[in-house]
């Protein structure tokens, strides 16, 4: 059952005022159902309008911050809850931990370490938790498109195709990871046989 979202999403300022609604957008979604927020807490960018998002619906949320970004240009302001940490692994480790979904919005290289790295722990069974992308403005389209490049080249196994949804709105995703069942047969390329190879 989810009740915590954890959603990773750029910090820049400088991105188009559309890519800031997305994220003011999925904020008020989570409210709206009654979920937690989890998130980075920081305040600027996508990340600062996320949380806005949520707090303007009521909504709960948790900002997992790094003590090497906490002051007061780069932390939410209006958090009731900012756990600090001492460093960034500290910093996705809680929040892998205390969430029970994942989203990525658009970002940048810290946006899809983070999402290849809780793909890569649901790959090998460290999680069993869904993960989505929200493909507004088709931000993620070339990043699905290399997705299925890698899969038909062999790269990634059919099963773990499934490890991942998408969807182009907040409510349409949420449904989506909501309704998520992980795929049988996850582990099977971590226990094949000889013959297999």
């Amino acid at each position: 059952m989810i009740e915590r979202v954890c959603v990773f999403c750029g910090s820049s300022d400088k991105v188009s005022p559309a890519y800031v609604q997305v994220a003011v957008d999925m904020g008020r979604a989570i409210a709206r159902r009654g979920l937690s927020l989890v998130y980075g807490g920081g305040g600027t960018g996508l990340m600062g309008a996320l949380a806005d998002g949520a707090l303007a619906e009521g909504g709960h949320v948790i900002g997992v911050l790094p003590r090497l970004f906490d002051s007061p240009a780069l932390r939410h302001a209006g958090l009731a809850e900012l756990r600090l940490v001492d460093s960034m692994h500290e910093r996705k480790a809680m929040m892998v931990e205390i969430s029970h979904a994942f989203v990525a919005l658009p970002g940048g290289f810290g946006t899809l370490e983070e999402l290849f790295e809780v793909l890569t722990w649901a790959q090998i069974g460290l999680h069993q938790r869904p993960v989505g992308l929200l493909n507004a403005q088709a931000y993620f389209a070339p990043l699905l498109e290399w997705m299925e490049h890698a899969a038909a080249e062999g790269f990634i196994y059919p099963e773990h195709r499934s490890l991942y949804v998408s969807a182009n709105e907040p409510d349409a995703l949420l449904d989506r990871l909501n309704g998520f069942e992980r795929p049988e047969g996850l582990e099977r390329w971590m226990t094949r046989t000889e013959v297999d190879r």
